[in-house]
């Protein structure tokens, strides 16, 4: 899915968990997240509802306005109301700064990268 400002690519991440869950999804951003180009994310999320894991990767994502910060808020809590998660990687300033300043990085669980995502959540994180 894309617009010429913005796009989401998404890939399957980790295999689905003994227990039956779908597992986890890799969706990666890039360009601008505002009010213009939000349907497109929330579309994105919507069809991945119900994985076990949503992981945001947000590496190449060089603005997210406040349309786009509460799109990720709302997919966060519908994923937890379906027993799933949904985390963020690889924040970038300004992206990074504007969750700082909302409040909005204490509410999400934040990686580096999609790797270190990945591997904690083999883990058991």
């Amino acid at each position: 899915m894309a617009s010429e400002r913005f796009a989401v690519t998404a890939e399957t991440g980790p295999e689905p968990g003994a227990s039956g869950e779908s597992g986890a999804v890799v969706l990666s951003l890039e360009g601008e997240l505002d009010h213009d180009t939000a349907d497109i994310l929330r579309q994105a999320l919507e069809e991945r509802n119900g994985a076990a894991l949503i992981l945001v990767d947000c590496e190449r994502l060089s603005f997210c306005d406040s349309t786009g910060l509460n799109v990720l808020l709302r997919a966060r809590l519908q994923a937890l109301e379906s027993g799933g998660r949904l985390e963020l990687a690889g924040l970038r300033p300004p992206v990074s700064r504007m969750f700082e300043i909302t409040g909005a990085r204490t509410v999400f669980r934040v990686y580096e990268n999609v790797a270190e995502a990945l591997t904690d959540r083999r883990a058991g994180g």
